[in-house]
């Protein structure tokens, strides 16, 4: 499967958007409401989940949900870094576009 930075992009402004209390924690499956988006299959949004948290980009947690899906606690400092980068989507169009003439990039670009 492909790296979709636009998915990745809608999915962690799906997480931010959520109704976090200091502590608390959500267990979201790949199927849940939140995490969904038009045009997205559930093993798409299943991977791409799990590579927002593999790039460190949300905190980690030591429970691990039996349904396959993830918990989430929070944004790392470079997760928020991330999403300050890419939230406004006139700049997200404008840096996608500039980042894939020159070739491609990784979650680091952006950040910087």
């Amino acid at each position: 499967m492909r790296r979709d930075m636009d998915l990745i992009r809608e999915l962690m402004l799906k997480l931010e958007a959520l109704p976090m209390r200091p502590g608390g924690a959500y267990i979201i499956s790949y199927e849940d409401e939140e995490v969904q988006l038009p045009g997205y299959s559930a093993d798409e949004i299943a991977y791409h989940l799990r590579l927002i948290q593999q790039a460190g980009l949300t905190t980690l947690s030591n429970f691990k949900p039996m349904n396959g899906g993830i918990t989430f606690s929070g944004f790392s400092w470079e997760g928020h870094d991330f999403l300050d980068s890419v939230r406004d989507p006139e700049i997200w169009q404008k840096t996608e576009g500039a980042l894939k003439q020159a070739g491609g990039f990784s979650l680091d670009l952006p950040r910087r």
